[in-house]
């Protein structure tokens, strides 16, 4: 997401590379095209205007330091900015018990999937979530939320035959309630635009049950028409906060930037995947450094915290000082790794990588690897001497690969072997230490790094 705001921003503020002091004359071009950029991401024009507007009143006759570049001061000066835009402060959920959580939306937004990542998320968090389904026009969504909720062990609460929502509603919370669920989740049901009878049944709905929680699921790629469904629905449910989803798969991202800024509704969290746990919390700070190309170092820890198994971690860094990594060990370590998501977006939370994409055979090479390691018997893996012609051949027509492909695979681990055997002995000492000091400080680790990279 932001590709296309996170490039041309970099574009502007290249421009004011080597410039003393900062001035009208030299930030009037780099500001028309920040203003451009955000316009061209589908950012409201007021929001844009205003944004610039405030910008060029904290840099304009700012001296700049000897150790920073004015294109540095103003980096610092746009991420504020883009902090305050995106809504400073908490976006964390009331902290009721039990949670009552109502959303809303239009029908194709994410509404079910939403609810039961939510949902999925809470559990997490140390809640027991139940899901009810309001939806009474779509069978397939009472069918999906049910499919979804036991997926994600929730709750589950529907009644096929009603068409009555808010009692519908009520009689969910009280079913789980009485099962001792402290979170509940309301999914209702959405139209292809805003209709009076949309609105109305919401509201109702909303009266009858109380929500501590009435957030509004939008899709992303909606840009100008995210804001005004917003708004529609802010002004008759007073909104608690947003949930955008589809990132993932929009470039432009100006709904972000500018739904809070118009609604005054905090954006509480984003879907970034279709996959239950492609659903983070939003963090403002974090979200600006990613469009301004910073990375977001501090989600990749926690989501490798999340994901990874720290007890096999430990050992394969043993493994490694020992110079004992088997293939067994290596695919242990590309399956850990495959957790964090695609590699393009592990790329995009590193630091000055957003720009970085991998070609097209990247994803396809490493799921070829992995076959070919699949493709080896349990001896084979921890014994990579006894890959003699036949075998390779098998593990090739096995895999679906090339002998070739075998081989090259083999060579490189037995050259990193020879590599990790070297390391071992007192020459090797050394630089040991140089490479634990640097994974301490957070520099790269593993192996394979990033193959095609264009």
């Amino acid at each position: 997401m932001f590709e296309s705001l996170t490039e041309k921003l970099g574009s502007a503020l290249r421009n004011l590379r080597g410039v003393g002091k900062l001035s009208e004359d030299n930030m009037a071009e780099a500001l028309k095209e920040v203003r451009t950029a955000l316009l061209s991401a589908d950012v409201h024009f007021k929001v844009a205007r205003e944004f610039v507007e405030r910008v060029q009143t904290q840099c304009v006759g700012q001296e700049v330091l000897k150790t920073v570049s004015p294109g540095q001061l103003v980096v610092k000066i746009i991420h504020d900015e883009l902090v305050k835009l995106l809504g400073e402060g908490s976006t964390a959920l009331s902290g009721h018990r039990p949670l009552k959580i109502m959303l809303v939306g239009l029908h194709g937004s994410g509404k079910t999937t939403t609810t039961a990542k939510l949902g999925r998320l809470l559990t997490k968090q140390g809640y027991r979530p139940a899901v009810v389904a309001c939806d009474v026009y779509r069978p397939a969504a009472i069918d999906q939320l049910e499919m979804l909720a036991k997926t994600n062990s929730l709750g589950f609460f529907s009644d096929r035959v009603s068409k009555d929502v808010p009692a519908l509603g009520a009689a969910g919370l009280a079913d789980a309630l009485a099962a001792s669920h402290d979170a509940i989740l309301f999914d209702t049901a959405g139209r292809l635009q805003i209709d009076h009878d949309l609105i109305e049944e919401v509201k109702k709905l909303h009266a009858r049950i109380q929500p501590d929680e009435v957030l509004l699921v939008a899709d992303g790629a909606l840009g100008q028409e995210a804001v005004n469904v917003a708004r529609t629905f802010h002004e008759a449910l007073a909104l608690t906060g947003l949930v955008l989803t589809k990132l993932d798969g929009d470039a432009r991202g100006g709904a972000a930037l500018s739904m809070k800024s118009i609604t005054g509704v905090p954006i509480k969290f984003v879907g970034t995947g279709e996959k239950s746990e492609d659903f983070e919390t939003f963090h403002p700070d974090r979200m600006a450094s990613r469009i301004l190309g910073m990375g977001d170092v501090v989600s990749l820890v926690e989501k490798a915290q999340e994901v990874m198994d720290h007890k096999q971690a430990e050992q394969m860094a043993e493994k490694l000082k020992k110079a004992d990594f088997t293939f067994e060990d290596f695919l242990a370590q590309m399956q850990q790794v495959k957790k964090l998501g695609s590699m393009d977006k592990v790329l995009g939370m590193l630091p000055g990588m957003s720009g970085v994409k991998l070609d097209d055979g990247a994803e396809k090479q490493m799921a070829r690897t992995e076959a070919i390691i699949l493709s080896m018997t349990h001896q084979e893996r921890r014994k990579p001497e006894l890959l003699n012609g036949s075998r390779r051949l098998r593990i090739a027509n096995g895999s679906g690969t090339k002998v070739l492909e075998v081989n090259q695979l083999v060579k490189q681990f037995q050259q990193m072997q020879k590599m990790m055997r070297m390391m071992r002995g007192a020459k090797g000492a050394k630089m040991m230490r140089q490479m634990e000091a640097m994974q301490g400080q957070g520099g790269p680790g593993g192996m394979g790094g990033f193959p095609g990279r264009r």
